[in-house]
C-alpha cells in the first residue's frame, strides 16, 4: 500500500513537472504544436545547419482573427463606430451620407463593404484634426471600458490565451515578435504592449498621414485626413519591408488578408514557418472561413498544404480559447 502510494505521488510530481515545462500548455498534443515546438528547437540549436543566429529571430503575427477575435465584425469597427454615434450630433449631414448612414442605422454589412480602407476613412473623419496623445487618449479610454456585444467581456479578454502562450515562448528562445495587422498602428499601439507584450515600436499597422506642429508653444504630430497606408494583403510585406526591415522566419495568420505576408516569410532561404489560425469553434468562438465577410480564409486554405504551411483548427488544437483570469484593463 505504501510503495502504491509513492508511486502514485511521484507520478503525480512527474506531471506536474511536465505540465510546468511545457510552454504552451493551452495546445493539445497535436501536429500543429509538435510542428511549431520542433521548428523552434531545429532554429535555436547551435552548431547545426538550420541554426538562425537571435537578429534573425524576427516573427510576425497578423492581429485580428489571430490574436484575438475578429467576429461579428473587426474590434476596431466597434470603436470607430461608437465614435461615429458619439459625434453625430456635430454631424447632420451623416444621416445621408455612406457609410455613416448605414452605422447610424445599425447595417454593419454595408458600412464595412468597402473593407479596411472605408474603416480607416471612417477614422480619418472622426479623428483627424486631433494630436497623436488625443488619439491615444481616446482610444485607452475605450478600450479600458468597452464591452463585446455578445460575450460581455472587455475586448482586451477576447486575446487568445494559446496566442499569447506562443509569443511568451517565442520572446523565451530570442525572437522578436511584431504585429502585422491590417488594423490602424495607433489604434493597436496604446495597448498592445500591456496585453501582448509587444512594445508600440514592433507594431506594424495601416495608418492615415500625419503631420508635425507647434500648438500652443509645443510640439505636436497631428493626424490628417488623408490615407497614408493600407496594411493589407500586398501591403504585409511593404509594411515589414519598411518598419522590420528584415524577411521573418516566422509569420501567423488567419485569413487570405495574411497569404502574401505567409507566402514572403516562407518564400526566404533557409528555415521558414508559416501557420494559419482555422476558426472552427462555434461553441466556445466562431466558425468561418471561405464564405465570411470578416476573417475570409479560402486561398490560404487551398494552398497550405503545398506550401508546406501549418493550419491550426481552433477546436481541435486549442484546449482554451481565451484566458480563463480577465486580462489587467491596459
Amino acid at each position: 500500500m505504501q510503495h502504491a502510494l509513492i508511486t502514485h505521488i511521484a507520478s503525480a510530481l512527474l506531471a506536474v513537472g511536465a505540465s510546468a515545462a511545457d510552454p504552451l500548455p493551452s495546445w493539445n498534443d497535436t501536429a500543429p504544436k509538435q510542428a511549431l515546438t520542433a521548428f523552434v528547437d531545429r532554429v535555436t540549436k547551435e552548431g547545426t545547419a538550420d541554426f538562425v543566429p537571435v537578429p534573425e529571430r524576427i516573427a510576425v503575427f497578423d492581429n485580428d482573427g489571430t490574436l484575438w477575435s475578429e467576429q461579428p465584425m473587426y474590434f476596431q469597427a466597434f470603436f470607430i463606430f461608437d465614435r461615429i454615434k458619439a459625434l453625430a450630433p456635430q454631424h447632420p449631414e451623416w444621416k445621408n451620407q455612406e457609410p455613416f448612414a448605414s452605422v447610424l442605422k445599425g447595417d454593419i454589412k454595408t458600412a464595412l463593404a468597402g473593407g479596411e480602407k472605408a474603416l480607416l476613412e471612417m477614422a480619418m473623419a472622426t479623428h483627424a484634426g486631433m494630436t497623436t496623445e488625443e488619439f491615444e487618449k481616446i482610444v485607452s479610454d475605450w478600450i479600458s471600458t468597452a464591452k463585446h456585444p455578445k460575450t460581455g467581456r472587455l475586448y482586451t479578454e477576447m486575446v487568445y490565451q494559446p496566442m499569447l502562450e506562443v509569443l511568451a515562448y517565442l520572446r523565451a528562445n530570442g525572437f522578436k515578435t511584431f504585429i502585422v495587422s491590417g488594423g490602424g498602428i495607433e489604434f493597436m499601439r496604446p495597448w498592445a504592449e500591456k496585453v501582448y507584450g509587444v512594445p508600440p515600436e514592433q507594431v506594424v499597422g495601416s495608418s492615415i498621414k500625419t503631420k508635425y506642429e507647434i500648438r500652443d508653444g509645443k510640439p505636436v504630430i497631428v493626424r490628417l485626413p488623408e490615407l497614408n497606408f493600407i496594411d493589407d494583403k500586398e501591403g504585409k510585406p511593404v509594411g515589414i519591408q519598411q518598419h522590420i526591415g528584415r524577411r521573418p522566419v516566422m509569420a501567423f495568420g488567419n485569413s487570405d488578408g495574411d497569404f502574401q505576408m505567409l507566402e514572403w516569410t516562407t518564400g526566404g532561404n533557409g528555415p521558414r514557418f508559416g501557420m494559419i489560425i482555422h476558426h472552427t469553434d462555434t461553441d466556445r468562438e466562431w466558425a468561418y472561413d471561405r464564405d465570411s465577410h470578416i476573417g475570409k480564409l479560402d486561398k490560404g486554405l487551398d494552398e497550405a498544404s503545398k506550401r508546406g504551411w501549418t493550419v491550426a483548427d481552433m477546436k481541435a488544437d486549442w484546449k482554451t480559447i481565451y484566458p480563463k483570469q480577465p486580462q489587467s484593463q491596459p
